[in-house]
Order: structure tokens, then sequence, then C-alpha cells
């Protein structure tokens, strides 16, 4: 049997303590997360989705409960430690490129994610081949570009380079943080399309966030749906790709569609 990659093992993490505000916003959550896995995860707002991945990232401390990965306790590891192994992809574009370096500055910098640099300009004609190749495959004209400031970019542009740069090193945990949301719907669709099939073709492990049911119920082996600091459903397999739209509806109300 196929061992998990990555465990939250009884979760708590608890704010307000000692007041009458006290509350779990991650309420004794288990997740285990399997090699190849592909999780999209749905809630309503305020049901834990970014909690959930920012406990995952290291951004927020757990009060009680184990982080495993690959067996190894990573539970008190801090957030530039575990860049060496985890990737994410934010909602605003914005978020995870340098506006005013180039697409091959910027991928070449991503290239040296988690490790000890000096970034080297002077090496950039070397990878540019390479970079053109990884650009091709987003489909957005995004090869033809990579001396363009990435300030200069279209939002889509910017957030299929995103995308690229936390796939470049293909970490052993992806985090898609609702990548599509900030994009027009023709745009949110094309990326979405190229996001599966890199996370597909290169068996990348991810897990992501939406508020689009058609999206959950089309993309990924498994599905979560949080509510309240729990994880409530956990469909895979057969009875994830029987599931349909009205069937996901009647899980939990209050979701954007």
């Amino acid at each position: 049997m196929t061992e998990p990659i990555f465990e939250l093992n009884d979760i708590v993490v608890t704010v307000n303590h000692g007041t009458p505000e006290q509350i779990n916003i991650m309420d004794h959550v288990n997740l285990s997360v399997f090699p190849g896995d592909f999780i999209t995860i749905l809630g309503s707002n305020g049901a834990g989705k970014s909690t959930l991945f920012n406990v995952i990232g290291g951004n927020l401390p757990v009060t009680s409960g184990q982080i495993l990965l690959n067996g190894k306790d990573i539970t008190n590891m801090s957030v530039e430690k575990r860049t060496r192994f985890l990737s994410r992809v934010f909602q605003d574009p914005k978020m995870g490129t340098a506006p005013r370096m180039t697409v091959a500055e910027n991928l070449l910098l991503s290239e040296k994610r988690g490790q000890r640099r000096g970034f080297a300009p002077c090496h950039l004609k070397t990878h540019m081949d390479k970079f053109k190749q990884i650009t091709s495959v987003m489909n957005n004209g995004l090869e033809h570009r990579l001396n363009t400031a990435t300030g200069k970019l279209s939002g889509g542009q910017r957030q299929a380079l995103s995308f690229l740069m936390a796939t470049i090193k293909r970490p052993d945990i992806l985090l898609l943080d609702e990548h599509t949301a900030a994009l027009d719907p023709q745009t949110s669709q094309e990326l979405m399309t190229a996001t599966n099939d890199q996370i597909t073709r290169n068996h990348l492990t991810c897990l992501m966030i939406t508020h689009h049911l058609d999206d959950a119920l089309k993309y990924g082996n498994r599905l979560i749906v949080l509510d309240n600091g729990r994880i409530t459903y956990d469909i895979a397999g057969d009875e994830k790709d029987n599931l349909t739209k009205e069937e996901l509806l009647s899980f939990f109300n209050d979701i954007e569609e």
C-alpha cells in the first residue's frame, strides 16, 4: 500500500485563547495526502480553507497535533525551510512574481528556491532556450515575452508565470490558492486547463482551493469539503467521478458557483 507523502494528524488551531470568543478555526483535522493526489478543496467563506493552507505552509502555528512529511515531523519547521519541498500560488497574480524583473529573471530566481544563492543575471543567456520551452506549454504567448518586465504582463500571463515558478523545481507539495479567481472567465479556464495538464503530465501532488463547483468536479482525483474548520467530506475515485453538481451543492450552503 502506498504511504502518504504528507499528513495532518489531529490538527487544532485555536484563536482568542482565554476569552469568550475562543474558537478552534481548525478543529481536529486529519488528512493524508498521497503521491500524485490532486485534491480540490471547497467550502463556504470562513470554512477554514485559507487556514488549512497556512497550516500546511507553516504560516500559522498549530495549537496541537502533528504535521508529517514522508513520516518526518515538521510541525515546527519554518516557512523558509518548507520552501524546499512546498510551493504556493496565490489568488493575486502580483504576489508570486517580482514586477521589475523580466520573465526570464523570475524563472532563474525560482530555480534557486530553497537554496543559498547569489543571483547572477550574467548567466541568463544560457537558460533562455530552456525558459522558452517551459513557458510555451502555457499556450498564452509567454514564451515571446521572456525579456519583458513581469509588471507589464497581463494578469493571465503573470499568473501563468507564478504557476511555472512554483512548479519549475517539482515541489513535493503544490498549493493552488484560488489561483484563477482574479482572472476573467476565459483566461481562468485557459490557465486551469494548462494547470491540469502540467500537474497530470509531471505527476505533481497538489491541493487546490476553488469556489467553482464545475472545476472541483472536473479536475483532480479527490475532493474535500471544509466546514467550520473540519473536513466534512473527502471523496475520491469512482465516487468523485460520479458525483453530480446537485449532490455537491447538497453538502453545504452559501458557496459561490
